[in-house]
């Protein structure tokens, strides 16, 4: 099991378990009437006390993810024992792994490394019997508790049917906290009518309570086709859009969770509603967070999708987004540095956001600074967005740029291991730039040494 951590727990010769490292000296009855195991009384039937109703192999599997006490850990797998067994040595083991081990020609106990005088192996009835109580009593909790949310579940959907006003928010929000907590009751919610049922609770005249806990509950559901086709009106998107902009951070993440979920559709219909200014405003409103910067990462991760339609690129350039994000840039980690400027690096594709760039007076030293600094990914697109900036105005863009400290930067660029396109892009921008410089002023432009010169 993953979240067990092993130890150097062994038995000595008085049948106690023995932690290792100082820890307290416990045997098996002692830890299950001390309560340490989180079980009852164990029996001392034959057999092992294995019960034929619940298989012990499926139990393990269907409680993977507990943590499991380290007495019931086989020190070969650390795995959950299904059959212990016990060797002269008192070291307890899986008995299909010690068995394998024997296979392998060892005579040894695999713990202690004990030369063994007996390899016969003992049945534990006492640890199996443990095991099995302990994974039987956790898989029956499991299953009640299971079985009491998807009712809750249940429960709340009829509820949704009957009721409005304070208690329609109060129902919603119970019916988010257990969707958000229990993923079982995720498809229990889709299978009964939740998604067109939530679904329909969103409209133009849908209240701001109402609208934050129902978009919670969707953002919770997984992706679908049924999904996506009750939201996908403009009259939801404009109120999904809405509270987007006026929600709290867990409010923010959710309503752009579901519009990523949206923009999941690709047809003609989300490249007409995903380019509404008021969308792309409240996306620009995401990225402009500072004080969450998953708030700002989620936005980009947005834009960047909603880039990928040529035809919203115009729209995106109107509302203001080039001088918004080159501002943003000396104050971006640098997961978000490369999304925005790829951003910017696919609107520089067309004229408008050609001009738009060359307007913004600090994008020239701003995108300088990032050559060579977090990824060659980066450097790639800040070196397109200057070649775009460039073709519009070379003498002013060449001039801005060395003085900015361009020329050492893509000498560095040159020297590197990045791509060809990469370096010879930069050995060219490097002699158009030296055009409108002599050469010592360029070289003492360059910083370079007396020998490299």
């Amino acid at each position: 099991m993953h979240l067990y951590q092993p130890s150097s727990g062994s038995k000595n010769g008085d049948g106690k378990l023995d932690a290792g490292g100082g820890a307290e000296v416990l045997d098996v009855e002692t830890a299950v009437k001390g309560g340490v195991l989180g079980v009852g009384a164990v029996g001392t039937g034959g057999g092992g006390g294995i019960d034929d109703k619940l298989n012990l192999k499926v139990l393990i599997e269907e409680l993977d993810s507990i943590d499991v006490p380290s007495v019931f850990i086989c020190p070969i797998s650390l795995e959950p024992m299904q059959e212990a067994v016990t060797l002269c040595t008192g070291q307890t083991y899986d008995r299909s792994n010690i068995l394998k081990w024997f296979s392998l020609g060892h005579n040894t106990c695999p713990a202690t490394m004990q030369e063994l005088w007996d390899d016969s192996v003992t049945p534990n009835k006492t640890l199996n019997q443990l095991i099995y109580s302990w994974f039987s009593q956790k898989y029956l909790t499991m299953k009640k508790k299971f079985e009491d949310v998807q009712g809750r579940a249940l429960e709340l959907l009829e509820t949704l049917k009957k009721v409005k006003g304070q208690a329609r928010v109060q129902a919603l929000k119970d019916l988010r906290q257990i969707v958000a907590a229990h993923a079982s009751t995720r498809k229990t919610v889709a299978e009964n009518g939740g998604l067109s049922l939530i679904s329909s609770l969103l409209g133009p005249f849908t209240s701001h309570a109402v609208g934050c806990e129902a978009i919670g509950i969707l953002a919770n559901l997984d992706s679908s086709s049924e999904l996506r086709a009750n939201l996908m009106r403009p009259a939801k998107i404009s109120l999904v859009v809405d509270i987007m902009n006026e929600g709290t951070v867990e409010t923010k993440l959710n309503c752009a969770k579901l519009i990523g979920m949206l923009l999941m559709e690709g047809n003609d219909s989300v490249t007409e509603i995903f380019s509404s200014l008021s969308l792309l405003v409240g996306l620009l409103r995401l990225v402009r967070d500072k004080r969450h910067p998953t708030v700002v990462f989620t936005g980009l991760i947005l834009l960047k999708t909603i880039c990928s339609h040529e035809s919203v690129r115009s729209s995106i350039i109107r509302i203001g987004a080039v001088p918004q994000l080159i501002e943003l840039l000396p104050s971006l980690n640098n997961e978000c540095l490369e999304i925005a400027l790829y951003i910017l690096e696919v609107l520089s594709t067309i004229p408008e956001g050609r001009l738009a760039m060359k307007e913004c007076p600090n994008i020239i030293p701003n995108v300088v600074k990032l050559l060579m600094r977090v990824s060659e990914s980066c450097t790639q697109f800040a070196l397109t967005i200057l070649w775009a900036i460039y073709k519009l105005a070379p003498e002013e863009c060449a001039s801005q740029a060395v003085e900015a400290g361009l020329a050492p930067k893509l000498l560095l660029v040159i020297q590197s291991g990045c791509n060809p396109v990469l370096k010879h892009m930069s050995a060219e921008f490097l002699k158009l730039c030296s055009l409108n410089y002599s050469t010592s002023i360029l070289i003492s432009k360059c910083m370079l040494t007396t020998t490299i010169q």
